[in-house]
Parts: C-alpha cells; sequence; structure tokens
C-alpha cells in the first residue's frame, strides 16, 4: 500500500522513539483504530494501514525542507542529534561520524539512495562524505529491529534519501526550478546551489542539481580557531520513466568533492601541526527498478550500485615521507526486494523477502606507490512476516548470511550465518500500544582501515577470527491522548528500554613506536605486526529512550530523554572505540518549542542539554564535561512570492565552548580536542518556481 503524507506548516523541532511534534494534518489523518495509528516525524505523519509497531517506535524520519536547523544544515549533526540515541561528532564535514547508542558507523547499516557506505579510510577523519543540501530525508534506525537491516548493523542503520522530480514539481507542472543561497557568520561559510527538475511527459522525470559551498576557519566559543580552508563541490542527477502503468526504472548519480586546507589531522582542529591541502571525494551511481501490479503479492523494488570514497593528500606540499596517501574504498552492490499483502480469515500478512549481494573492496597508496589492497563480499536472502490479528501484530523474521572475509584480516575466511527476529505488539487500549522486539545480530570482519592496507606486510592475519554476533532486546509503550486542554489537542508518550549484547568484539591492534602491536606469528600482544582480534570479553550496552509531545493549534512542544551505557562482562570497560576519545556519551535531553503566529511565518526553538561522563569504576573512561546548547529559528513565506522562503537563525544562542561526546575530546589538553562552532547565525532564501 502506498503511504499518504500529510506536512506541515510548522517548523516542528524534536524527533525520536515516536518522539516527534504532530503536525497540524494530524488530526484528520489519525483514527482510533490501530491499524491507522500514525508514524510521526519531524514534519509528517505518514499514516500506512499495514504499518507494524516497530516502524511506529523503532524507526524515525527527518524531512530535510520542512525542518529548519536540517533546511540550513552544512554538517550532519545539524538535524541527525535531534534523534533520541543518535550523535554526530566531528567538527568539520570531512571529519563527520554517525553514531548510535555510542556504536561509530562501522557498527552501522548506512546508504544513501540505497547505494551502501562502506568501508573504514582514516581514523582521524570520516567515512561519509556527503553534503545536507543533496537530500530530502533520513530514515534513522535506532537499534536493529529487523533481518531485512542486515550484515554491519549491529548498531541501526541510517538511510538518506535525495530529492526526487517529483517531490518539487506542481500538480500540472512540466518544468521547474530552485535556487538557494545561504551564509553562516562562524566560518563565513556561502552556499549556492540551483536544481531543475522536469515531466516532459507523464512518464518521465528528470532532475539536475548542482552545489558550491565555501568555507573559512571558524572558531569556538572561546575563540579558539577551527581551521579549514574548504571549496565543496555537489552533483546530482536524476531520471526515472514509468513502463506501463506497473514498471518504473531510474538512474541517479551523485557526487560531493570537498577540497580545501585542513590540519594534518582533521579531528584535531587547533594544533600547532601546520595545516595542508587535503581532498575528500565521494561519487555513487545507481539504477533502480520498480515493478507495483494490482496483485496484491507483488510489489517488488530493486536497485543495483557502485560507490566509491576517496581521501587524498598531495604529497607537493608534505615535508614527511610517507605521509602522503590515495586511499579509497569502493562498494558494487544489487538488492531485490518484494512485499506481499495477503489477507486470510485469521488477521493479515505483509511478507517481505528478499536477496542482497556486495563486494567492497579497498586500495591504498602512498607516495604514489600502491601499498596494499583487499576485499570482502557477502551474500543474503531474508524473510519477515508482519502478522496482524485484531489488535496483535506478530513479525518473525529470518536471514541467512555468506560472508567472506578481507584476505589480509581473516585469511578470506568464510561466515556462513542465519539470524532470526521476533517483535510483538498489543493494543492494551485506544491509541495505546505495548510491544517488545528481539533481534539476533552478526556482523563479519569488515576491511582494515584503509591507510593501513599492505598486503599483508607486518600484518598478522588472524584465521581463528570470529565474527561479531549479540542480540538486541527492546520493550516499549505508546500512547496518545486527545483533548486535554482544548478541543482537538494531542499529547504523544513514548519510552522503551533495550539490552544490546555483543559477543567476538573485533578489536584493531596497531603497532609501531609505542603502540604494543601484535605477535606476527600468534596473534598474542606485544609484537611487530598490526591485526585484529577478537576480545576476550562481551559487552552489553544498555538504555533508555523516552518523548513527551504535546500539539495544540498553532503551538507544539516537545521533550525527549535519552542514554546509552556500555560494559564489559569481565573488566567493567566500555566498548572500544577506534574514533573520537570512547564510546560513551551523557545523558541528553531534549526541549523543542515551536509556534506559528501567522500562516506566513513559523518561529522555533531547540534546547540541548548533555550531562557529563564520569570515569567508570574500571577507569577506562574520560571525563567529558557536560554542555548546554540553544538555538532559534524562524522562517518566512511571504504571500506576494509564491515559491520563495526566507530563513534566519541563531545556533549556540549563548556562544557555549564545548565538544561533543562522540569527537575526539582530550579533558586536559583543549589542543587536542575537537570544539564545536560558537556562535553561528545563519541565513538563507529560496525561491522555487
Amino acid at each position: 500500500m502506498r503511504e499518504v503524507k500529510f506536512s506541515s506548516r510548522l517548523t516542528v523541532l524534536s524527533m525520536g522513539v515516536a518522539a516527534v511534534l504532530w503536525s497540524q494534518g494530524s488530526q484528520a489523518a489519525t483514527t482510533s483504530t490501530v491499524k491507522d495509528m500514525p508514524i510521526t516525524t519531524l514534519q509528517t505523519i505518514t499514516v500506512t494501514a499495514n504499518k507494524s509497531v516497530r516502524n511506529d517506535v523503532q524507526e524515525d524520519a527527518v524531512y530535510i525542507d520542512d525542518y529548519t536547523p536540517a533546511a540550513q544544515a552544512s554538517h550532519l549533526s545539524d538535524f541527525l542529534n535531534v534523534v533520541p540515541g543518535v550523535t554526530v561528532g566531528g567538527t568539520s564535514a570531512v571529519n563527520q561520524r554517525i553514531r548510535i547508542r555510542g556504536l561509530e558507523d562501522s557498527n552501522l547499516k548506512v546508504t544513501i539512495d540505497g547505494a551502501r557506505q562502506e568501508g573504514k579510510l582514516f581514523y582521524h577523519m570520516g567515512d561519509l562524505t556527503l553534503d545536507p543540501d543533496l537530500l530530502k530525508q533520513a530514515d534513522v534506525s535506532v537499534g536493529n529491529n529487523s533481518v531485512t537491516l542486515g550484515n554491519d548493523a549491529i548498531g541501526g542503520a541510517v538511510a538518506f534519501k535525495t530529492v526526487d522530480a517529483v517531490d518539487l514539481l506542481k500538480p500540472g507542472q512540466k518544468i521547474g526550478a530552485k535556487v538557494h543561497a545561504g551564509y553562516a557568520s562562524n566560518n563565513d561559510e556561502l552556499l549556492t546551489s540551483a536544481t531543475v527538475f522536469a515531466a516532459p511527459t507523464e512518464n518521465i522525470d528528470l532532475l539536475a542539481y548542482y552545489g558550491k559551498r565555501d568555507a573559512n576557519s571558524g572558531e569556538d566559543g572561546n575563540g579558539r580557531e577551527l581551521f579549514e580552508d574548504s571549496k565543496t563541490e555537489s552533483i546530482l542527477l536524476k531520471a526515472g520513466a514509468y513502463i506501463a502503468d506497473d514498471h518504473r526504472i531510474g538512474a541517479n548519480f551523485s557526487r560531493t568533492e570537498k577540497t580545501g586546507i585542513f590540519p594534518f589531522r582533521p579531528d584535531f582542529p587547533s594544533r600547532s601541526e601546520a595545516p595542508i591541502p587535503q581532498q575528500v571525494k565521494r561519487d555513487t551511481y545507481g539504477i533502480d527498478y520498480s515493478f507495483n501490479p494490482s496483485n496484491p503479492l507483488i510489489d517488488i523494488d530493486a536497485n543495483v550500485y557502485q560507490t566509491k570514497t576517496r581521501i587524498l593528500r598531495d604529497s607537493e606540499y608534505l615535508t614527511k615521507p610517507g605521509f602522503d596517501f590515495n586511499a579509497q574504498v569502493q562498494t558494487t552492490g544489487v538488492k531485490i526486494q518484494n512485499t506481499s499483502n495477503i489477507t486470510t480469515n485469521v488477521g493479515t500478512h505483509k511478507l517481505i523477502s528478499g536477496v542482497e549481494h556486495y563486494k567492497k573492496e579497498s586500495e591504498m597508496e602512498r607516495d604514489f606507490v600502491k601499498k596494499g589492497s583487499d576485499e570482502a563480499t557477502n551474500t543474503s536472502i531474508y524473510l519477515e512476516d508482519q502478522w496482524r490479528n485484531g489488535k496483535l501484530t506478530l513479525t518473525p523474521g529470518v536471514r541467512y548470511d555468506r560472508y567472506k572475509s578481507p584476505e589480509f584480516i581473516a585469511g578470506g575466511k568464510t561466515y556462513d550465518n542465519v539470524v532470526g527476529a521476533l517483535a510483538a505488539s498489543y493494543e492494551i487500549a485506544p491509541l495505546t500500544q505495548i510491544f517488545a522486539s528481539y533481534t539476533q545480530l552478526f556482523n563479519g570482519p569488515d576491511l582494515s582501515q584503509t591507510i593501513f592496507n599492505s598486503s599483508g606486510d607486518k600484518t598478522y592475519v588472524n584465521k581463528d577470527l570470529k565474527a561479531e554476533e549479540g542480540s538486541n532486546a527492546e520493550v516499549g509503550i505508546v500512547t496518545t491522548l486527545r483533548d486535554l486542554t482544548v478541543v482537538g489537542d494531542a499529547l504523544k508518550l513514548s519510552g522503551k528500554y533495550f539490552e544490546t549484547d555483543i559477543e567476538n568484539y573485533i578489536e584493531f591492534v596497531r603497532s609501531g613506536g609505542t603502540r604494543p602491536g601484535l605477535n606476527c606469528e600468534n596473534g598474542q600482544p606485544v609484537g611487530a605486526c598490526q591485526g585484529v582480534i577478537n576480545k576476550d570479553e562481551d559487552y552489553k550496552i544498555k538504555g533508555v529512550e523516552l518523548a513527551a509531545d504535546y500539539k495544540m493549534n498553532d503551538f507544539s512542544m516537545g521533550l525527549s530523554y535519552s542514554r546509552a551505557r556500555s560494559k564489559g562482562e569481565n573488566t567493567g570497560y566500555s566498548i572500544p572505540s577506534v574514533t573520537g576519545s570512547s564510546s560513551e556519551s551523557g545523558d541528553k535531553y531534549m526541549v523543542n518549542l515551536a509556534y506559528s503566529p501567522t500562516e506566513t511565518t513559523d518561529v522555533g526553538w531547540r534546547s540541548t542539554y548533555v550531562a557529563s561522563v564520569m570515569p567508570n569504576t574500571a577507569g577506562n573512561d574520560i571525563k567529558k564535561p557536560s554542555y548546554n546548547v540553544h538555538d532559534i529559528f524562524m522562517n518566512y513565506s511571504p504571500r506576494q512570492v509564491d515559491g520563495l522562503k526566507a530563513t534566519v537563525g541563531v545556533y549556540n544562542l549563548f556562544d557555549e565552548a564545548y565538544a561533543s561526546h562522540s569527537s575526539r575530546l582530550n579533558p586536559i589538553d583543549d589542543v587536542a580536542t575537537d570544539f564545536e562552532k560558537g556562535r553561528n547565525i545563519k541565513a538563507s532564501l529560496t525561491y522555487q518556481f
């Protein structure tokens, strides 16, 4: 069944586990029956008769154009941080890293238009090169609660979707354009972009986008320089065609290329080391196909893709030999999925079946000499059944993975693995559901960080390496209360508790200098080789995610709270982290207010408080200070000029000096801390015609 979306003119500010504010269309869109309980997002209520409770409370979406901080975003943290359980570290866009419940992005499934973004490049830089101006939507799975996510998704998934022509075309419009300009005061950032979209015939749609973003050095709340001098160019090309009434085929290409002068180690933006020229670049190609006839048993979606991400340092400007490199990761894959809707005398079934195959390859050049390469492949099949009978919904699922590991990580060892999942929900009262889910986890050994590729030289190849396994269990409740203070108001409350168990956690051990390394023969501690090992203990991540959201006429208010803590069963250590300073982040509290005083004006306030993190009793964590950040923003769409929208926002209103708990952070050395920008005034103007 196709989804029906009701857009809101309010700038809604919160998001989370069913923790987002109601749009003005929610009153008409929602009924008291379970099957029509809405999927709430920042600006959109999505109602689908066959949605399961897992979709309702364990998956979320940010709709970019309607969410003011996202529409003005230059970094993924500008909008993903509103999701409870999600943080994005790194101040520069070349260093942005997504974490879910403390797990870094190597444990997450990240896609752009369905294309997996696999591999790790360099631990002082981010692995995801993406300009937010390309996006229309970001879907977040907080935790792995479905067999459809698959390998490399222990912590969950983030699916980015770029804009389509049909998102911009007005009814009956054949061709149109959108121009956008934005400025940010902290680092004198200037963004200009133009999009042309068309439907020359009833069955063809086309889109072309070009954007340019220039940025200089900014400063943190204490006036420290955050060095950067960069130029970013982004391209998006899309074409789609309907063949007959049931078939659609599309092709897309997107590129983000960021070139400039950056710190030698971008996660140390204030260190005295001389900054150097660097380039990060991502190219993604995709072909997608869908077949959706009137037959309820057939609804096929398929895509084929290739994506390549590269970091390049030019040795011409470097004085230390061996510090220039050309590191790249390429992923090629295909996925085919079918959804069948079956009605029986004992309820309805939504069967989701699919097959997926992908190959990821890494290659490293140093001083223009190839130093190493490696690859891994994964093939999987899965089946999930969302069975609904009255007030009860049960969702069992099973998945089989065949994963061939990298040659210079685990000797090309092949892992055959079967995982299962079961979710349940029950309507205990009108508009009130309780739910629980249990999902087994599997993660095959990943590629090494590309800069350490050496084709086995001074590398311990661990042929006894085990795949990461475990489980994710969640339980919770979601309810909606109506007509509390005035007719038509609504209060939505939600909460869940989760436990994630991880066995055979894989850790990369470096060698050289003061680093201990591994024995080259047996992999025991201390030696001249680098390599990966399984940790000797299992880890458990526990936490809660709570939200309360209230909507009355043109006013909205949202509150959310999230907490996640990891612990090793023997040592009590938190789960290891390659990037940043540790995996732990403080408890996050958010307050969000939105008000629409007129039909043309929206105003909003967002307040985020993150509590401090103290070293745990085992002593392996560092102290991370608390911080409190406030943002205000307003947009105005004059009636006199259709399609014109002006937006202004002040981010970090009180000029707080702080570092994200997911960034590099040193409690005794500010120079070794990746501080966030101080007060940042943003203004933007968009005109669509």
